[in-house]
C-alpha cells in the first residue's frame, strides 16, 4: 500500500511467472498486468505541495482478482486553510477502505461509494478540536482496475487520461464553473480553456456532507497509458503533448517525471502531479449475475 506523499516512486506491478503446480489451469490463466509511476513537483511559486497521491498494489494473484488495484491523485484547494491535510485524507481513506472491501466487490458501484467516504472524512476534519474553525477542501479522481475494466470516479477538476494508439481523450469532465458554461453552449471549448475562472470549482470534497462523484467505466487493452493528473499539469498542456510524451518508448518512471516537468517547465504557478499507468495484459471476462467469468482465449 503506497502512502501519499511528493516524491517520485517507482513500482512495477508483476505477477509471479505462473508455477507449474496442482491449479495448473489457474496457474497458466492471462492475468492483468501494468507497470506504474507516479511524480509530483511543488512548482515555481508555492513552498507546499498540496497534492497527494497514493495506490493499492494486490499482493498474489489471488487479490489481483478479487480486488484489483487502485491509483488516486487529489489536489488540496488553494486558498483554504489545509489543503494538504484535505488532499492527504482522501487519498489515504481512499487507499484503506479499498483493501478493506469485501472480496469480489462491483468497482463500479465501490468506486464512488469511497468516495463518498473520503468526502465524509475531510469534512469531519474540519471538526476536529485542532482544526476548528477551518476551511479545507479537495478534488480527487480514483482509478480502479480488475480483470479488463478500468473504473474512474472524480470530483473537481484532477483528470484521467487514456491514451490509446498515440491520441490521448480526456476521460474525466471538469467540475468547475466554466465547464458548466461551456456544455451549455455559453461559451466555446478555447474561451473555456483559458477564462479566468476556469478554476472556480463546482464540486470538491470537503464543504458538505455529502458529494456527488461521477464515475465511468472502461475496458482497457494491452498497450494503453491512462494518466491522472492535477490541474497544475493539464492546464497548460494540450493533450497532443500528453499523448506525445506518453508514447515515447520510455520506462513509465520517465514518463512521469517528463510530464510533471513540462508542465512545471510550462506554467509553474501551480503543484503538479501524475500517475502514469500502462496496461501490459489483461483478463478477459464477461459477467452472469454480478460475478465474472474468464472468456475463451
Amino acid at each position: 500500500m503506497e502512502t501519499p506523499d511528493s516524491t517520485a516512486d517507482l513500482f512495477t506491478l508483476l505477477i509471479n511467472a505462473p508455477s507449474a503446480s496442482a491449479d495448473n489451469f489457474e496457474a497458466a490463466a492471462p492475468m492483468l498486468d501494468v507497470v506504474f509511476a507516479q511524480a509530483s513537483d511543488p512548482g515555481k511559486i508555492r513552498t507546499n505541495n498540496e497534492d497527494a497521491m497514493g495506490s493499492f498494489i494486490p499482493n498474489s494473484r489471488h487479490q489481483a482478482r478479487s480486488h484489483g488495484y487502485l491509483f488516486a491523485v487529489a489536489d488540496g484547494v488553494g486558498g483554504m486553510d489545509l489543503g494538504e491535510v484535505a488532499s492527504a485524507t482522501a487519498v489515504s481513506v481512499l487507499v484503506e477502505e479499498f483493501e478493506k472491501a469485501q472480496s469480489g466487490a462491483m468497482l463500479i458501484s465501490l468506486l464512488p461509494r469511497l468516495v463518498q467516504f473520503a468526502n465524509a472524512a475531510v469534512h469531519d476534519r474540519t471538526l476536529a478540536p485542532e482544526f476548528r474553525g477551518k476551511k479545507m477542501a479537495t478534488t480527487v479522481v480514483a482509478c480502479a482496475l480488475r480483470h479488463d475494466q478500468a473504473i474512474v470516479s472524480h470530483v473537481g477538476d484532477s483528470r484521467c487520461y487514456l491514451v490509446r494508439g498515440g491520441v490521448a481523450k480526456q476521460i474525466t469532465q471538469d467540475h468547475t464553473w466554466v465547464n458548466e458554461q461551456r456544455k451549455m453552449g455559453l461559451v466555446t471549448a478555447d474561451e473555456a480553456a483559458t477564462s479566468d475562472s476556469r478554476h472556480v470549482l463546482i464540486r470538491s470534497l470537503g464543504p458538505e456532507m455529502f458529494v456527488s462523484p461521477d464515475t465511468i467505466a472502461l475496458t482497457v487493452r494491452p498497450a494503453d497509458v491512462l494518466v491522472l493528473c492535477s490541474d497544475g499539469l493539464h492546464d497548460e498542456m494540450p493533450e497532443k503533448t500528453i499523448a506525445a510524451i506518453v508514447s515515447q518508448n520510455k520506462s513509465v518512471d520517465e514518463i512521469a517525471h517528463e510530464l510533471v516537468m513540462r508542465g512545471v517547465e510550462i506554467d509553474g504557478n501551480d503543484n503538479t502531479t501524475a500517475q502514469v499507468i500502462r496496461v501490459r495484459s489483461v483478463e478477459q471476462v464477461g459477467m452472469y449475475r454480478g460475478r465474472p467469468y474468464r472468456l475463451p482465449g
